[in-house]
């Protein structure tokens, strides 16, 4: 257990912080409540995990290697974060009976972690500082998944809790726009870090 306490500390520090996927989580929790938010976090995670999982089969090393596609990938991907920073300022007060307004989706989650260089490069940290810990490559994929999967369920909880009591505190419709402003500029504000690796 104490050579697995680095990895969890990690992996725990790494999906708590604030960022994109933190933010669409507490965004989805004010919009939409908690129940609606889950396929949101199931596919955050479950990205995170296959990512995690790839980067510790050698997959991202190829990735990075390849300074064309990583120009592709931030550009991509910060383009969907944009659009869904954009979809998340314009929302307005929110009827969490409605069904109308539907949540972001389960492949939205997903799409969102493989097309975030930042978390290509992430997992590769992980799987380079922590590659002693497994006997081979897909040992070392089957724990990084599994670590960075349930803890990212965990935090992305908390953060869409955390955006269901924001919701109930919040009274008028000023405090909706100013509210999802400031959320959608957080999505905005994580992909700057992309282009300064």
């Amino acid at each position: 257990m104490s050579t697995m306490l680095p990895l969890l500390l990690f992996v725990t520090i790494t999906t708590l912080s604030p960022g994109g996927a933190t933010a669409l989580a507490t965004a989805s929790g004010a919009q939409f409540g908690f129940r609606r938010s889950i396929p949101l976090i199931v596919g955050i995670a479950l990205g995170l995990a296959s990512l995690a999982a790839a980067a510790a089969a050698g997959l991202a090393g190829l990735f990075l290697a390849l300074p064309s596609f990583q120009i592709i990938l931030k550009g991509v991907g910060s383009a969907y974060l944009l659009w869904l920073a954009w979809k998340i300022a314009r929302s307005g007060r929110p009827d969490l009976e409605s069904r109308k307004e539907k949540p972001i989706t389960f492949m939205s989650g997903v799409m969102l972690l493989w097309l975030n260089p930042k978390g290509w490069t992430m997992t590769l940290g992980a799987a380079a500082s922590f590659a002693a810990l497994a006997a081979n490559p897909a040992e070392l994929a089957a724990l990084l998944g599994a670590s960075f999967g349930i803890s990212a369920v965990l935090s992305l909880s908390l953060w869409c809790a955390a955006g269901l009591m924001l919701a109930r505190m919040l009274r008028t419709d000023l405090h909706w726009r100013v509210t999802n402003a400031v959320l959608g500029l957080l999505l905005v504000a994580s992909i700057i870090p992309i282009w300064l690796e």
